[in-house]
């Protein structure tokens, strides 16, 4: 894929070509593209699949994958940035062009770091696997080809012959007749998951397996391609990034689509240490709850404790010295002796707010990286109740946070089928007693000024834009007057388009 400031080459195709070069309205991007793009086309299809993960995320938080409300609003997504998403739709040439060549830009930004690498796999996939459960049954078989995947539909007369064995090894066929049903017969290697759960019939070295179980596999298959396919780009991005024209774009989108990190705001200040009682009940969220209620019992939190809930604390106004006042109180009426605080502890305090060491800003910790890091041991109170608690134990909290039956039966619902935010969410509506609270919750600090909002009518602190941690570089005047103007125009679509998008994970300090 070349890039050129002043001209732009499309390849023109006749109708069989252009079908030919895009058969289907997914695939495993296995070809990168051949064509040479302006850099404005760079950036604006750069956009427009950030835009469309950042979609994919929001609604996989907001609503259960695979439900019809989630699939309705994908494709809905879809239809409205151009992308492609159906078969035997006509002249789907371009959006699938769009797709593919979206797809390998930001391969170029996200390959940069394992964090953007397991994001931006995370959300291909689940673009991929709605996109498969909308494709055709007559399709499949083409498509499975057309990703070199060894998946081959067995015939009528083959399923006669093993229905029972196929039927009694394969949970997902429970209680039903094969009929319509298509099965595949893959090699053993590839359905290990399914074979360590005892949910597949074996034969011959080959695995028959349901196209309701086949989806699991096609996503892993894709995976593994998409993962050492970003290990290779990472190898090769230097001799990208020497191209002026392209790294300043590939850093803005690197580090620009993350949203607010609720590092820095305008209301610095303006909560008191008489007010954290009071808004621990009525705006934590429950990871910070349960940490803020450990720390007024024990007078004392351990390392992880200290950090989830301090930097939340810095996120929502606090400042360094009023943190400085807070911890210190609270650790001597545990019989600490305040010089020992002053010298084991405070220094800490002071490192999270950039005042020490290598002088780093620590940011709040989001959902997603207390979910997935650091999970809590015993002694801990840090980490994601909905994640580390025991059903049982969950249950007790929330009675004591006064929820409904019902709504505990809702929340432990979700949190059974591993649907951490979504259950935090639906705690939110419920203490809030909102139908819909119209976001998708993906940070704890996003949670507290929620909820702010609500309680007071719309006039709670309002966040200042949020300026990414890592300095940006300056345009070179050696730029061309397309890059600068690419550029600009990167930044001020950025800032209009990506308004309001959260991210599930801040950067690693």
């Amino acid at each position: 894929m070349e890039f050129s400031g002043r001209k732009w080459k499309t390849l023109r195709l006749a109708g069989d070509q252009r079908n030919a070069s895009y058969p289907h309205c997914l695939q495993f991007y296995l070809q990168p593209p051949c064509e040479n793009i302006s850099l404005i086309e760079f950036e604006n299809l750069a956009i427009d699949r950030v835009k469309l993960l950042k979609s994919v995320e929001n609604l996989g938080v907001s609503y259960m994958k695979g439900t019809e409300q989630y699939q309705s609003k994908l494709e809905s997504e879809l239809r409205k940035l151009k992308f492609s998403y159906r078969e035997n739709l006509e002249d789907e040439y371009e959006p699938r062009r769009r797709d593919h060549i979206s797809h390998f830009i930001l391969r170029l930004a996200y390959c940069q770091s394992e964090e953007l690498r397991r994001w931006f796999i995370q959300q291909e996939m689940d673009l991929l696997r709605f996109r498969f459960s909308i494709l055709p049954k007559d399709k499949i078989q083409d498509f499975l080809k057309d990703s070199q995947l060894q998946f081959e539909a067995i015939s009528d007369e083959e399923k006669t012959l093993r229905d029972q064995e196929i039927i009694a090894s394969s949970p997902s066929l429970s209680g039903l007749k094969l009929g319509f049903e298509s099965i595949y017969k893959i090699p053993f290697a590839d359905a290990l998951d399914l074979f360590r759960g005892r949910k597949v019939y074996l034969e011959d070295g080959f695995a028959y397996v349901p196209l309701k179980d086949i989806v699991a596999i096609i996503l892993n298959e894709f995976r593994a391609k998409l993962s050492k396919a970003l290990a290779l780009t990472a190898r090769s991005l230097p001799a990208v990034q020497s191209d002026e024209r392209l790294q300043p774009l590939l850093n803005h989108l690197s580090h620009s689509y993350t949203g607010q990190d609720y590092s820095t705001q305008g209301n610095v200040g303006k909560i008191s240490l008489d007010q954290i009682d009071s808004l621990s009940t009525k705006s934590f969220p429950p990871c910070m709850r349960q940490l803020h209620k450990a720390l007024r019992e024990n007078h004392h939190l351990r390392h992880g404790g200290r950090m989830q809930y301090g930097l939340f604390l810095k996120g929502i106004g606090l400042t360094l010295e009023q943190a400085l006042q807070f911890w210190k109180q609270e650790f001597i009426k545990g019989k600490m002796d305040p010089d020992k605080f002053d010298k084991g502890y405070s220094y800490n305090i002071r490192h999270s707010f950039g005042k020490e060491g290598k002088r780093t800003d620590y940011t709040p910790f989001s959902c997603l990286k207390i979910i997935l890091s650091n999970p809590p041991s015993q002694g801990d109170y840090h980490g994601c109740p909905f994640r580390h608690s025991d059903p049982e134990l969950l249950k007790q909290k929330l009675q004591s946070y006064k929820i409904s039956p019902g709504g505990i039966s809702q929340i432990l619902d979700l949190v059974k089928g591993t649907h951490y935010q979504v259950a935090c969410q639906k705690y939110f509506e419920m203490i809030h007693n909102v139908d819909d609270c119209g976001f998708s919750l993906n940070h704890p600090n996003q949670f507290f000024c929620e909820s702010q909002r609500i309680l007071n009518g719309g006039k709670d602190i309002k966040k200042e834009p949020i300026q990414p941690e890592t300095p940006q570089p300056k345009p070179s005047v050696q730029k061309t007057k397309d890059a600068s103007s690419a550029l600009a125009s990167l930044n001020s679509s950025l800032e209009m388009d990506m308004e309001g998008l959260e991210d599930y994970f801040s950067e690693d300090s």
